[in-house]
């Protein structure tokens, strides 16, 4: 089932965390930032809307860099009822498909549960002083191909705040399935 986050909440500071990642180390999160900004986004290994847009998920982590703003995925499925989700699988995605950037496994949730994500992919956007400015959608694709003139919501938003330290006031969300959260027994 589709899940849509909120809007974004323009200053709400972004949280810090430790978690293994793909490459065998651990990760902080707020090591991830370039001097511009940091996206973190929450995805997951068999979400169709990820393995849609993961390549220019990719392309986009890629081409921020270039601008300042760093970059990190996070899974924080439950790979118990989700075993494509499970580190391993984790791993075997991030090498299939490029990742220049750390793919953390969130394994108790607390990560995401702080964030307050909602679905995969989920992108928040920070500035350079780690507050938010953008929690929208990666393009308007959804889980269909991107055309070549089709806007790059993320990308663009990014250079924004890269330059001027402000995301846009408009902002698409984004969609995707909801996260899968452990039982809460």
């Amino acid at each position: 089932m589709a899940a849509v986050p909120p809007v974004c909440d323009f200053g709400w500071p972004a949280v810090d965390a430790t978690l293994p990642g793909t490459d065998g180390q651990k990760h902080r999160i707020f090591d991830q930032a370039g001097p511009n900004g940091l996206v973190v986004v929450f995805i997951c290994n068999h979400c169709p809307y990820v393995k849609a847009s993961i390549d220019r998920i990719v392309r986009d982590a890629r081409d921020l860099k270039a601008h300042g703003i760093g970059f990190v995925a996070i899974s924080s499925n439950d790979a118990a009822t989700y075993p494509e989700d499970s580190f391993d699988k984790m791993a075997e995605f991030a090498r299939e498909h490029g990742f220049t950037f750390p793919y953390l496994h969130d394994e108790d949730q607390s990560v995401a549960r702080a964030y307050d994500a909602v679905c995969t992919p989920d992108f928040f956007g920070f500035n350079k002083d780690l507050k938010l400015q953008y929690r929208g959608r990666l393009d308007a694709a959804r889980t269909g191909p991107a055309t070549p003139d089709m806007r790059r919501d993320l990308y663009e938003a990014m250079v924004q705040v890269a330059e001027a330290g402000k995301g846009p006031e408009e902002q698409i969300p984004s969609m995707g399935c909801s996260i899968k959260w452990k039982d809460a027994a």
